[in-house]
């Protein structure tokens, strides 16, 4: 029996990814898209970058707004996803 799962294997803790985006609809009610409702990152820049780069399909799914935390302080948001 293996002591423990090296860090490589394991998922990162909150602790460790506390960055991340709360999605939200028209109403401004949470949703969670298939596939990145669970996305958490290690900085502020990552989280900008990955809602900069998938905003669009994001749109597509039915997300309309996105707030930024940072643990469960709120950053900034919510930031229209309409061009």
């Amino acid at each position: 029996m293996l002591p423990g799962q090296p860090p490589t294997f394991r998922q990162p803790s909150t602790s460790e990814r506390p960055w991340w985006w709360r999605l939200e609809d028209a109403s401004g009610a949470e949703v969670a898209p298939a596939g990145h409702s669970d996305k958490r990152f290690a900085t502020q820049g990552d989280a900008e970058s990955w809602v900069g780069e998938i905003w669009a399909e994001l749109a597509e799914q039915g997300v309309a707004a996105v707030t930024l935390f940072e643990h469960d302080r709120e950053v900034y948001g919510p930031m229209s996803l309409s061009a």
